[in-house]
């Protein structure tokens, strides 16, 4: 029996503002079709958490996006972690430590890539009113006070300056993902 580990896959874009509507029921019976074990979702934005065996998450995210485009006609921006993954992100969120900072106002954009020093670069010189950030590796961490719906630094802005796809989650989200992935 190979190993399993856990995964938890977070999609960008679908169920908002009407567009690119995909249940959750239906996500999890078409991702049935890639073997995946003890499927469940959280909320209706695109949070996935599963068992399958030890594989390279962004074989993962292709598969993901292929088995979707073909019963949902559109295609979907996928960035998968792993359990242990997203633990580690939490961890090195130095936003948490703050006691200035309120947990609500508190995200992580992740990033499907390590982005090139050059687009970094150019990401330094972007300022926007009380909003902060901090790049680390394929994540950057924003503390949004306004709220990430009101937020300048969108993932569309971190997408244009660094080259790469994002997706945004607050830290109440990522713990609940956390919390389900470990079955509490």
């Amino acid at each position: 029996m190979k190993q399993m580990e856990k995964y938890i896959a977070l999609l960008r874009g679908i169920n908002v503002s009407g567009q690119n509507i995909i249940k959750m029921a239906d996500l999890r019976f078409i991702l049935e079709e890639l073997n995946f074990n003890n499927i469940k979702t959280y909320i209706q934005s695109g949070n996935v958490i599963f068992e399958n065996k030890i594989e390279n998450p962004t074989d993962i995210e292709d598969k993901m996006r292929k088995v979707i485009f073909k019963h949902f006609g559109f295609h979907v921006k996928i960035i998968v972690k792993t359990l242990s993954e997203l633990e580690s992100i939490v961890a090195r969120n130095t936003f948490l430590l703050d006691d200035n900072k309120e947990m609500k106002h508190i995200c992580v954009t992740f990033l499907s890539d390590i982005p090139k020093e050059e687009n970094a670069a150019i990401l330094k010189t972007v300022k926007h009113d009380d909003e902060e950030y901090f790049l680390d590796g394929k994540n950057i961490y924003l503390y949004a006070p306004n709220g990430f719906g009101r937020a300048k630094l969108t993932n569309n802005l971190f997408e244009k300056k660094l080259k790469v796809n994002a997706t945004t989650r607050n830290c109440k989200t990522i713990n609940k993902l956390i919390e389900i992935a470990k079955g509490k």
